[in-house]
C-alpha cells in the first residue's frame, strides 16, 4: 500500500533578523515531531536542499521593505495553500517601521558611502499589507509552542487557539504583584497581547510588548495612566514605538500625543 504524502511545509525570509525562524529550529523535540508529519520543503536556516512548490503551509518571517520584496511576497502568496506570518516585522513591520515615521532618505545619505545603490520603499509594512494572510502569530520573537499549534491546526483543519487577551492575564496567573500599581513603574501589559508569560512583570519591569496589540486594545486609557504616572508626551511616544510601533492602535496612540 503506498504510503500517504505528507504535506510540505515552507519557511520564508524578508526583512528581519531571523529569531523567528531560530524559535522553529529551537523546538527540538516538538520539531522532530513536526518533521515526522509534514516534508520541510524550503528552510534555508536548516537545509539546503529546496522541493519545488506548490506548498501546503508557507511560514514568512519579516517585513517587506524593497520593491523586489513586494513582487517576491506575491509570488510566495500564489504557490501557499495556507499562509502564517510570524513575528512582529511579519506583522506589524517590526522594529524598522520606526523608519515610516520620518524621512528614510536621510538616513540612507547618512549611513551609505555610496546612497544611490540602496533601493528602498518609504516604509517598512507587515506582509498583511501586500497579500492575504491566513493567520498572524504575533511575538518578537515568537513562542515557539505558539507556532508548534499553530501548524498542528492547520495540518487537522481546524482554527489555531492562541490567547488574544493582555499579558495581565498571565501575570494574575503567576500571582504577580500588578508593577504599575504597586510600584509606578510604565507597563504595556494591559493592550499587549499575551504569549510570553509575562516575563518583564515577573522581575518587577513593565511590560515593552513585545507580542503586539491584543484584541480591541483601550491604548487611549492607558496613554491616560502613563500621564497619570508623570510620563512626559515623549515618553509615552517612546513607549509605543517599540517592537510593534506601527500597529495601527500603536501607532494612532504615539501620533496623537506626538502633537
Amino acid at each position: 500500500m503506498a504510503s500517504k504524502k505528507k504535506p510540505t511545509l515552507a519557511v520564508w525570509k524578508f526583512a528581519s533578523c531571523d529569531g523567528c525562524q531560530l524559535s522553529l529550529l529551537d523546538c527540538e523535540d516538538e520539531l522532530l515531531a513536526v518533521a515526522d508529519v509534514v516534508q520541510i520543503a524550503n528552510f534555508p536556516e536548516a537545509s539546503r536542499a529546496v522541493k519545488r512548490g506548490p506548498y501546503d503551509i508557507s511560514l514568512v518571517e519579516g517585513s517587506i521593505t524593497t520593491p523586489h520584496d513586494a513582487e517576491r511576497i506575491h509570488k510566495i502568496r500564489r504557490m501557499s495553500k495556507t499562509l502564517v506570518v510570524i513575528g512582529a516585522c511579519a506583522t506589524a513591520g517590526g522594529i524598522q517601521a520606526l523608519r515610516n515615521f520620518t524621512d528614510v532618505r536621510r538616513y540612507v545619505s547618512a549611513v551609505y558611502a555610496h546612497p544611490e545603490y540602496i533601493e528602498t520603499l518609504n516604509k517598512s509594512t507587515p506582509i498583511a499589507d501586500h497579500v492575504f494572510v491566513d493567520f498572524e502569530l504575533r511575538g518578537c520573537p515568537i513562542n515557539k509552542y505558539h507556532l508548534i499549534e499553530v501548524i498542528n491546526a492547520y495540518l487537522n483543519g481546524r482554527k489555531p487557539n492562541i490567547p488574544s487577551y493582555s499579558v495581565c492575564m498571565e501575570c494574575k496567573r503567576k500571582g504577580n504583584v500588578c508593577v504599575m500599581v504597586a510600584t509606578g513603574v510604565p507597563c504595556l501589559g494591559p493592550v499587549t497581547q499575551a504569549g510570553c508569560g509575562a516575563i518583564c512583570p515577573s522581575f518587577n519591569r513593565g511590560c515593552y510588548s513585545c507580542f503586539g496589540p491584543k484584541e480591541t486594545p483601550n491604548t487611549e486609557a492607558l496613554a491616560g495612566w502613563l500621564h497619570a504616572l508623570d510620563q512626559r508626551p515623549d515618553e509615552i511616544v517612546r513607549a509605543f514605538r517599540g517592537f510593534n510601533a506601527y500597529a495601527e492602535p500603536f501607532r494612532k496612540q504615539s501620533e496623537a500625543y506626538e502633537k
